[in-house]
């Protein structure tokens, strides 16, 4: 398992080791120790699974209170993933970085507590899973405006994404409620 720092060195980017043959593959996606050694040393409390189709842009979402670290892939398709730092003492706030999660690189991504994190589906469909480090809870959940200009994300759009209402409502990050 090889694990790199992306840009914003506490989002890691992480290639697992694949034993493939004639019968297919095998991979470890999740493995306490190794992990634990490239500085991710963290308790999952919740699995999530979701599944959609092309040109669906889910995020920029965070907790507030109950912050949650995420490690994210995904099992079929392909999404352009999106973290945005949140926490106004870091020198990267408001800054983000970006990773290609499809089922053929089988890259993993980690995004720590105090990020905003988002996705858009690029392939016909997409499977996502990710773990997270504490429960959902909807009183405490905000998003952030996928588009704010100060965030600068280029989004490989073929045209306007389709949006939940909370997405479509996010705030900008001039607004937006951030970690301290």
């Amino acid at each position: 398992m090889r694990v790199t720092a992306a840009a914003i060195p506490d989002v890691k980017l992480i290639e697992p080791r694949v034993f493939g043959d004639a019968r297919g593959f095998f991979f470890e996606s999740w493995n306490r120790r190794a992990l634990a050694a490239a500085g991710i040393d963290v308790d999952f409390v919740q699995d999530n699974h979701s599944r959609s189709r092309r040109g669906v842009l889910r995020g920029l979402h965070y907790q507030i209170q109950h912050p949650q670290g995420k490690l994210v892939r995904v099992v079929a398709g392909e999404v352009f993933d999106v973290a945005v730092d949140l926490r106004r003492t870091s020198p990267t706030f408001g800054q983000h970085v970006t990773a290609t999660l499809s089922a053929e690189n089988q890259r993993i991504f980690w995004v720590p507590p105090g990020f905003a994190h988002g996705f858009l589906v690029v392939s016909e469909s997409a499977d996502f899973l990710y773990k997270t480090t504490d429960y959902w809870f909807a009183e405490h959940e905000r998003t952030l405006k996928w588009d704010d200009p100060a965030l600068g994300i280029a989004w490989p759009l073929d045209g306007p994404p389709t949006l939940a209402t909370k997405d479509a409502a996010g705030l900008p990050l001039a607004t937006a409620e951030a970690f301290r």
